[in-house]
């Protein structure tokens, strides 16, 4: 499959979630910036989108991204420095250098400044989703949330208790994975539907009970792990409840 643009990327801030695998584009091709976004929608990832080198630098030092695709060839400061300048600021998050430069010499100026992958346009579009997923899973830390019995893996957007694979929904699952993200915090009402459902607070909405409480079904003898605080929000906890 090559590439063939269409779609708009989300707007950067936005707040939608899609697997809580969240990427940069900086990309100054808008066809090519809008495909990428459909695909990263579709395989499950967010992503914030910008066209030069400055932006780029800028939202990487404000925003915590799961990895960069990068082009080279940028309207202001090119994607070999930016790559240099993000490294020398301490930034570890995994980068993809994305461009028509293909000869050797110039992806190993790319590697010695600091990408971690490089894809030659044009690409196919399984190996940019094969490598992003191998990147990102080599990440530390990133790959699996533990507490308690409950484990996350956030590659496979799976959920198991004490070693079950549990049958949730996609919102549930987002609802699972901002308590375990937060675990031991409360997260608002307003929070989480901004954070999962887009929207702003709304008192006539019961979107979020009804899925705590379809949640806390599914956690059978463990639906005690998310606590409602009241008045405030959720809460997942590790420690259960004394016995009464």
């Amino acid at each position: 499959m090559r590439l063939t643009p269409c779609l708009v990327l989300p707007r950067a801030g936005s707040g939608a979630t899609f697997g809580h695998v969240k990427i940069l584009v900086v990309e100054d091709d808008a066809k090519l910036s809008r495909f990428l976004g459909r695909v990263f929608v579709e395989e499950g990832f967010a992503a914030d989108a910008c066209s030069t080198g400055s932006e780029a630098l800028t939202m990487a030092s404000l925003n915590t991204y799961d990895l960069i695709v990068l082009d080279w060839m940028l309207p202001d400061i090119d994607g070999l420095s930016v790559c240099g300048r993000l490294r020398q600021s301490g930034l570890s998050t995994p980068i993809l250098m994305l461009t028509a430069r293909g000869e050797l010499r110039e992806r190993v100026l790319g590697f010695e400044t600091g990408a971690d992958d490089y894809l030659v346009k044009p690409f196919e579009v399984e190996e940019l989703v094969a490598r992003i997923r191998s990147l990102v899973r080599r990440a530390s830390g990133f790959a699996k949330l533990t507490v308690g019995p409950l484990e996350i893996d956030r590659l496979g957007r799976e959920v198991k208790l004490n070693g079950t694979l549990l049958e949730i929904t996609t919102r549930e699952y987002e609802l699972l994975f901002e308590l375990v993200h937060h675990a031991g915090t409360v997260v608002s009402r307003a929070e989480l539907l901004a954070r999962i459902w887009g929207t702003s607070s709304d008192p006539n909405s019961n979107l979020v009970e009804v899925h705590v409480s379809r949640l806390r079904d599914k956690l059978g003898e463990a639906a005690w792990m998310v606590e409602t605080v009241r008045g405030a929000g959720y809460r997942l906890t590790s420690t259960p409840p004394p016995p009464k």
